[in-house]
């Protein structure tokens, strides 16, 4: 029997929790309910269980506290967090600890008995006492998976113009059960900014989205395939005709259940893009690419709402334009590393397109796409190293999970001016290393005759070369810093030995105890033996 444990403080809800499930038809057993985090953690150090299902707040040790403790107590103790609040920090940080799942208030049976299952599955696969049976069903499952997957990966998401195939073929090579009807793609969106915190939710939502559309949708048709793809998730649907404005309106009550979501996840955004119905199979790439192009248009209409006017807008040119004319500009800042002035190029690039009339949220899209591949290309032309390699691909990533125009270049913005800073303090430490080598080779060899030829040739430069960078880095020539080293030094020998005033100017790397003499002066004021009597 899998052990669990309820705690909420609020007695009520811990009698619904009770009362609502037949555990025992689940192979479960509630071994303790408690009403406070305390308590709760006290039961866990004695029961051991399984799966603790709690309120994301609770008196004496909140819900966060209570599954970092018992956490430490049993490493592979599931959770089901339990939230009547918009407490998105709270809900995020508790999935980042390795939370199963959550439910909001007030808590639905079939939502509660998907999460319990789900937690059933993980226990079984956990403690391996899944079945031969239970084993051959799951790789079965998940090879028509893979099989089914096959239809977006290999047909839709390429840039073939039409699907040859019919139903008959479509269902014998990936493994569908279409029927003659209507078909029709929707795409749901999951926003949640660029920020890496926000992404241990996202599994999570993507689940939740699974959950809603099954509910909703699979009874009302032949056959219906979901395909997830990070942060979107595409819905293709085969239904009877008649059907039609019932299955809209059903695709709408899916985005009012998924914004519910928000009552824990306040920073995520939903959206839903609906390509149009069409009658022929091989016009399923048609009704696709209206998803694809409707849920790109958040980006301009903005996030949280039902979009289905798939017709796309031209604007492409004026996208190339645009980048045509940064592509001038950015170049040129990037060449010197000008940070600022590469910021105001994507900044204008902003402006431009936030005031231009023939830009769709495809387009805009693109044109970030392309200009954050652009810096990657101006840097690589100016043989300027970057040490990210995957900055593009995580750029896309995050790119992807931003619901408008502004974050979108706010996102940019970052990470191209993160970038920079990184490049211009290496550039830096570059240029410093060679001449801190310089330096140190001067402090240990300054009492002998050295030269700018000498000391260049320790660092692998040029004299002309080392002379610029030296006095660029250190703010003073080679001469006046061999000068200013020596002299350091010959007033610490005049303040702590009784050497002579020759033997000194010996000791600093003088030949000459004249030119020492005059050199001591214009650099103190005084002559060396005048300086001795002041302070030795």
């Amino acid at each position: 029997m899998i052990k669990v444990i309820i705690a909420d403080d609020e007695e009520k809800v811990c009698q619904l929790i009770v009362g609502l499930i037949n555990w025992e038809l689940l192979n479960m057993e509630i071994v303790g309910v408690a009403h406070n985090g305390i308590e709760a953690l006290d039961m866990v150090r004695v029961s051991m269980p399984d799966l603790m299902i709690t309120d994301i707040r609770m008196p004496g040790c909140d819900g966060l506290e209570l599954i970092r403790s018992a956490k430490t107590i049993k490493e592979d103790l599931d959770f089901i967090i339990i939230s009547g609040y918009r407490h998105f920090e709270y809900a995020q940080n508790a999935i980042k600890y390795g939370v199963g799942d959550y439910l909001l208030k007030p808590i639905k049976k079939d939502d509660f008995l998907i999460s319990l299952n789900k937690m059933c599955y993980r226990y079984m696969q956990r403690t391996e006492k899944l079945g031969n049976e239970e084993r051959l069903k799951i790789r079965l499952k998940s090879d028509v998976d893979k099989l089914r997957n096959n239809l977006f990966t290999g047909l839709l998401l390429k840039k073939s113009d039409t699907l040859n195939l019919d139903i008959h073929n479509v269902n014998e090579n990936y493994h569908f059960s279409f029927q003659p009807g209507l078909f029709q793609v929707f795409a749901v969106k999951i926003d949640c900014g660029y920020e890496d915190q926000n992404n241990n939710a996202i599994g999570i939502l993507e689940e939740k989205a699974l959950q809603i559309i099954n509910n909703l949708l699979k009874d009302l048709c032949f056959e219906m395939w979901i395909y997830l793809n990070d942060s979107f998730t595409y819905c293709v649907l085969n239904y009877e005709p008649g059907l039609k404005k019932t299955i809209r309106r059903q695709v709408k009550t899916v985005l009012d259940e998924l914004m519910a979501q928000e009552a824990a996840f306040e920073q995520f955004k939903f959206t839903i893009g609906v390509g149009t119905a069409v009658e022929d199979i091989r016009q399923l790439k048609d009704t696709y690419e209206e998803a694809r192009y409707t849920i790109m248009q958040r980006l301009v209409l903005g996030a949280g709402k039902f979009i289905e006017d798939g017709a796309k807008q031209k604007g492409l040119h004026r996208g190339d334009a645009l980048l045509a004319e940064l592509n001038k500009s950015m170049g040129a800042a990037v060449e010197v590393l000008d940070k600022e002035a590469v910021l105001n190029c994507i900044a204008h690039l902003k402006e431009q397109i936030k005031s231009a009339e023939n830009l769709n949220g495809e387009i805009i899209y693109s044109v970030v796409e392309h200009t954050c591949e652009m810096y990657l290309f101006h840097l690589r032309n100016n043989q300027i190293m970057h040490h990210d390699e995957k900055f593009y691909d995580t750029f896309r990533v995050h790119a992807n999970r931003c619901s408008s125009i502004d974050q979108l270049f706010e996102y940019l913005s970052t990470m191209v001016g993160e970038s920079l800073e990184a490049i211009i303090l290496d550039q830096k430490q570059r240029e410093t290393k060679p001449i801190r080598i310089a330096k140190q080779y001067i402090q240990q060899n300054f009492m002998r005759s050295i030269s700018l030829e000498e000391v260049s040739n320790v660092v692998g430069f040029n004299p002309t070369y080392f002379s610029s960078l030296f006095k660029k880095v250190s703010g003073s020539n080679f001469v006046d810093y061999l000068s200013e080293i020596r002299m350091n030094n010959a007033k610490e020998l005049l303040r702590e030995t009784d050497f002579s005033i020759a033997t000194i100017c010996e000791k600093v790397g003088y030949s000459d105890l004249k030119h020492f003499t005059k050199s001591f002066k214009k650099n103190t004021g005084i002559k060396p033996n005048e300086f001795r009597k002041l302070y030795s």
